[in-house]
């Protein structure tokens, strides 16, 4: 029976990038915006492209919808925009508005991952193989912006995925825009690096976000356009200037970098659940560290990142062992 039906979506497979995105009727009756085709070569899956921009299903910023779409609100150097990609018969359809419209529609093949190389890969373990060869569409989005993926990145350090989550929906919508266009439901902008700067402390607080954190992401915003620069640099030197600012680490740079260049190498190390899935799909070890994590990844040199997104959407996980952590709320305080 295995293979025809198709892999039910489990926490660690949505960790790894998946969104499931229907296919369906386009929708009819909505305004237009600036428009363009792309033919992308070889197979493109949107929701695995695309699915580690969303932050948690109540991402402000970006939305699947039934009629096979994914609309996402991003804010462009040139300003606010929603760009909404649909997959028809092979050829991507594209649509924007807003003053970023235009700037959105020009990076439409760096996103789906026309930069990425696929072909550069080469599966070492079965498991890989097998979630390689059931994965093709599979490619590393490049964004083209740093603080669009280094804001969430931060309010996700040494908390649960459901507390960063809940921050980033908070704060998006609260001291956001909204997002142009005919967009389905409540899309917001994330705020721009002033707006960010200007949260009251008491804000953050209520969004369950810690000083630290806070902390770190007031610092980013105040260099932001350093930190954007670092688009223009290899993956590499884009974390070490990440990094020169006081809270951001190895874990919060690697996680930006995958998302604003397409790293395919830049490995996740710091991460509390990585090391052991990795070692456990790999080796049987559920107690790897980052250094067996990084010693088993080493075949795969140049492309761990991408060997390390086919093991978490293989879903093999080790079972747990203790209870799950439990969510803190420092709001309530």
């Amino acid at each position: 029976m295995a293979g025809r039906f198709p892999q039910r979506p489990t926490r660690t497979t949505v960790r790894g990038g998946h969104v499931a995105v229907p296919g369906g009727v386009p929708r009819q009756g909505v305004a237009a915006g600036r428009r363009r085709t792309w033919v992308p070569e070889g197979a493109l899956d949107l929701g695995l492209v695309l699915g580690p921009l969303r932050r948690g299903p109540g991402d402000p910023t970006f939305r699947a919808t039934p009629d096979g779409s994914v609309w996402r609100a991003s804010r462009t150097p040139v300003g606010a925009g929603t760009l909404r990609v649909a997959l028809r018969g092979g050829v991507v359809e594209a649509e924007a508005w807003g003053p970023g419209a235009e700037w959105l529609l020009d990076q439409v093949p760096t996103v789906l991952g026309a930069s990425d190389e696929p072909e550069a890969f080469a599966p070492r373990h079965r498991i890989v193989a097998m979630a390689w060869r059931r994965r093709p569409g599979l490619r590393l989005t490049r964004t083209g912006l740093v603080l669009e993926s280094l804001i969430p990145s931060v309010l996700e350090q040494k908390v649960t995925t459901d507390e960063a989550y809940r921050a980033w929906r908070l704060l998006v919508r609260q001291f956001g825009e909204p997002a142009p266009g005919p967009v389905p439901g409540r899309m917001c902008v994330m705020p721009g690096a002033r707006e960010w700067a200007l949260i009251p402390s008491w804000e953050w607080h209520r969004a369950g976000v810690d000083d630290k954190r806070a902390s770190t992401i007031l610092r980013a915003v105040r260099v932001a356009a350093r930190l954007e620069e670092a688009v223009g640099m290899s993956p590499v030197d884009a974390r070490a200037r990440l990094e020169v600012v006081p809270g951001i680490g190895p874990w919060t740079s690697a996680e930006t970098v995958q998302r604003s260049h397409g790293a395919a190498d830049e490995v996740t190390v710091g991460d509390l659940h990585l090391p052991g899935i990795v070692g456990f799909a790999l080796a049987g070890d559920r107690d790897a560290d980052d250094s067996v994590m990084l010693s088993l990844l080493e075949p795969y040199a140049g492309q761990r990142h991408r060997a390390a997104r086919l093991i978490l959407l293989s879903g093999r996980v080790p079972a747990r062992r203790v209870p799950r952590m439990p969510r803190g709320d420092i709001g309530r305080l």
